[in-house]
């Protein structure tokens, strides 16, 4: 084997990636599907692909229910070495954020290091509350 043949040398993956699709529930199925991939991408295992994919379809389905007629949902993928990070966005007719006292928030902050909700003032160009959820998974870290 010639120099620079074979495994490269170990480095920390890193990287984002951000997609919008209209919020509506039929797009859940490829949000999750994104969230596998881009969990395995950066080498984690599928147990930990399960806690994130799980996290996310939980804040996903929580915004979609309560989102704008017609309007999207943003879905932002970010990692760095042992964590992933993880910010959903929607539009939501409600003034308040998702149901904290719910189960699904509990599955939420059960399977990740952090998870926090936030909304903006009512925006009549939108017709609702800019509403944004962040998660924080962290390798180890729930386990521990």
């Amino acid at each position: 084997m010639s120099k620079g043949e074979g495994t490269p040398p170990a480095t920390t993956r890193t990287g984002a990636i951000s997609v919008r699709v209209p919020a509506e529930s039929e797009q859940l199925a490829m949000l999750r599907a994104l969230a596998e991939t881009v969990v395995l991408m950066a080498d984690f295992g599928i147990d930990e692909v399960t806690d994130i994919r799980l996290a996310l379809d939980e804040v996903a389905s929580a915004l979609v229910l309560d989102a704008v007629p017609g309007s999207e949902l943003d879905c932002a993928f970010s990692f760095d070495g042992d964590a992933v990070d993880v910010q959903v966005c929607a539009v939501t007719r409600s003034n308040g954020t998702p149901d904290q006292a719910g189960f699904g928030w509990h599955i939420v902050t059960t399977l990740t290091d952090s998870v926090s909700a936030s909304q903006g003032a009512h925006d009549s160009a939108s017709g609702g509350y800019p509403t944004t959820v962040d998660f924080r998974w962290v390798r180890g870290g729930t386990d521990e």
